[in-house]
């Protein structure tokens, strides 16, 4: 079992200032769905004593609009992933049902919230949504769905990120058809599709490098 540091709700809010005494650009609430509840209250507290730094909440995707209620007026920014477009690969790859349904149904209530991103004179953000997806070996008629779901869906000045760092690991072994990196024909061919799209709004993230494994993290438990 992982190790971990139990704190308060008033605790919180005091890191979340503690931050802006520390001069950071903002509040990055990573996966936080499971303590919604407690961030919410812990923000509450911190407005009141003074911060002001933009709230950033990241997320799967994978959220219930109930929760994201309970969020607004409180989230500045907000970065969720939209990772498949069908129940097929959601439930094979990461065990949940509806994901399409449930992610772009809160992805949709995250914009009414907050908008569009907007950015300071340094080009930081300031408040909006930045929607991500990431590109999958063999599924490219995934990606191409989410992209025109999001070209037809979308404020045209909502903002896309498409990710090309995926890497099998971990249990990825077990299917053939995504135990390799993206190729740079793959990524052509959807760097080709946002172009006949007219996506204007976002980023590309350039071909996969060769080393990316030095990046993951080594956990200890």
């Amino acid at each position: 079992m992982g190790s971990g540091k139990k704190i308060s709700i008033e605790e919180l809010s005091d890191i979340f200032l503690k931050h802006q005494t520390n001069h950071a650009h903002n509040i990055n609430l990573v996966s936080g769905t499971i303590y919604a509840d407690k961030i919410a209250e812990s923000i509450k507290i911190a407005k009141e004593k003074g911060l002001t730094l933009p709230i950033i909440y990241n997320s799967n995707g994978y959220e219930s609009l109930e929760t994201l209620k309970m969020l607004e007026g409180l989230i500045d920014i907000y970065l969720p992933d939209l990772k498949y477009a069908s129940d097929k690969m959601s439930l094979k790859y990461s065990k949940v049902n509806n994901y399409f349904e449930i992610a772009t149904n809160a992805i949709k209530e995250m914009e009414r919230q907050v908008g569009a991103p907007k950015f300071d004179e340094n080009g930081m953000i300031q408040k909006g949504i930045i929607v991500r997806h990431l590109i999958m070996p063999n599924h490219m008629g995934n990606t191409k769905y989410i992209l025109k779901w999001f070209k037809e869906n979308m404020k045209e000045d909502t903002y896309i990120s498409v990710m090309t760092q995926y890497f099998p690991i971990y249990k990825a072994e077990e299917y053939e058809e995504i135990n390799r990196k993206i190729t740079n024909k793959e990524y052509r061919e959807i760097e080709e599709y946002i172009e006949k799209l007219g996506i204007e709004n976002g980023y590309m993230q350039e071909p996969p490098e060769e080393n990316e494994k030095q990046y993951v993290p080594k956990w200890e438990y």
